[in-house]
């Protein structure tokens, strides 16, 4: 966000607060208290979003990292099964587990 824009906006929250506790309370000291500690809350949360929006991006960099780091490792040789053997192993599994349901279930 632009400064320009920034400046508007905290003069406007600012303006609108101190004119709301003046009708609220008909108090220059007031107005002059709450405005001040508006002004303090505002500061401390842009302060805070900027400390996360910096943690945030360094976290994304560190994967980043990490990510190029792991893919300059060579591959181990290791390749992925077939579909064929994937489905075959799962067909035995099921019908491993099957038998075993039966064979609980027999006297």
């Amino acid at each position: 966000m632009p400064i320009k824009i920034f400046s508007r906006v905290l003069g406007l929250v600012l303006c609108s607060n101190a004119l709301t506790v003046y009708l609220a309370s008909h108090s220059i000291r007031t107005v002059v208290v709450t405005t001040l500690g508006c002004s303090l809350l505002l500061q401390l949360a842009y302060f805070a979003s900027v400390l996360f929006l910096i943690w945030r991006s360094s976290c994304a960099s560190r994967a980043g990292q990490r990510l190029e780091h792991f893919g300059t490792c060579k591959e181990v040789g290791s390749e992925p099964p077939d579909f064929d053997e994937v489905t075959s192993e799962s067909a035995d599994l099921l019908q491993r587990d099957q038998m075993l349901a039966i064979s609980l279930l027999l006297p």
